[in-house]
């Protein structure tokens, strides 16, 4: 199975959560505003995560997700930190889903403050599609 993990943090909080589910998936966590990001050949499952600022998502990772092509993106799964609201991971599956990329239901959310202790529930989390 090919997976990519792909996200936007500012504060650090979401990429550690990326390095851990990257961990099980055996490949590198990636920001979305890095050059090595793009999913030129096809993958069965892109992780991707990023978390909620002032109501909205990042401009790059919104962008990021407008760019991905559904061809290259067999499934995508969701991830999110934030410090109280999961908006998020709706505004992350409505972009993809606009792009009739297949999410999957479930998905994974730590508050801002406790995901440097989430590494091991991240893992679980990422076994259950990868």
């Amino acid at each position: 199975m090919s997976a990519a993990v792909r996200f936007y943090s500012r504060s650090g909080n979401t990429k550690a959560v990326a390095e851990a589910i990257a961990q099980v998936a055996g490949v590198p966590a990636v920001s979305v505003d890095d050059t090595q990001s793009v999913i030129s050949s096809p993958v069965d499952v892109l992780v991707i995560g990023g978390a909620l600022y002032a109501y909205g998502i990042d401009s790059h990772l919104k962008d990021y997700l407008k760019g991905l092509k559904k061809e290259n993106v067999r499934k995508a799964v969701v991830f999110s930190t934030s410090w109280i609201s999961k908006h998020a991971l709706d505004l992350i599956r409505k972009e993809l889903e606009a792009k009739g990329i297949q999410v999957a239901g479930e998905t994974f959310h730590v508050k801002s403050s406790q995901a440097a202790g989430s590494a091991d529930d991240a893992k679980t989390f990422a076994k259950k599609f990868l």
